[in-house]
């Protein structure tokens, strides 16, 4: 591979992450969120019920900035802050999946059609090529995190 090829893959890789936080963007203003909230609102769909600390380290937030977005979620009827069963201390972020889903599903249905149609275009082998790839990416992308974390 030539240092031509380096250079292209790693500019489309840009232009990649660009775009896709323009669109999470543009989504997120859609839904009444910004892009970060829209994100992050997406990590509590993933995983599921957490503390705000737990949420806190997963968003890579300080703590304040996860209440004022559980704030905003709260508020927007997306989550509901529950006392622990464990630990009367602690609150739990409880995510409510169907309002969420119910706001976000629709502006994500072409998107989500579209991208089957481009994975469709591809072969078995070349799938786990690009799978390889992004889970590559993937690696670098946390070990880059956790490099500039603290």
């Amino acid at each position: 591979m030539s240092q031509d090829d380096v250079v292209k893959i790693r500019k489309l890789y840009q232009t990649f992450s660009f775009v896709s936080i323009r669109m999470h963007e543009a989504i997120g203003r859609k839904a009444g969120l910004s892009g970060t909230d829209h994100k992050y609102l997406g990590f509590l769909i993933q995983k599921g019920q957490m503390t705000a600390g737990e949420l806190a380290v997963l968003c890579g937030l300080t703590t304040g900035a996860i209440t004022g977005m559980i704030d905003r979620f709260e508020k927007k009827g997306l989550v509901q802050r529950q006392p622990s069963p464990d630990d009367r201390r602690k609150v739990i972020i409880v995510p409510d999946k169907a309002r969420i889903m119910e706001l976000l599903s629709p502006l994500y249905q072409n998107h989500q059609a579209q991208i089957e149609g481009v994975i469709s275009r591809y072969t078995e082998a070349e799938l786990k090529l690009i799978e390889r790839f992004l889970g590559d990416l993937i690696s670098v992308i946390h070990d880059t995190t956790a490099e500039h974390k603290n």
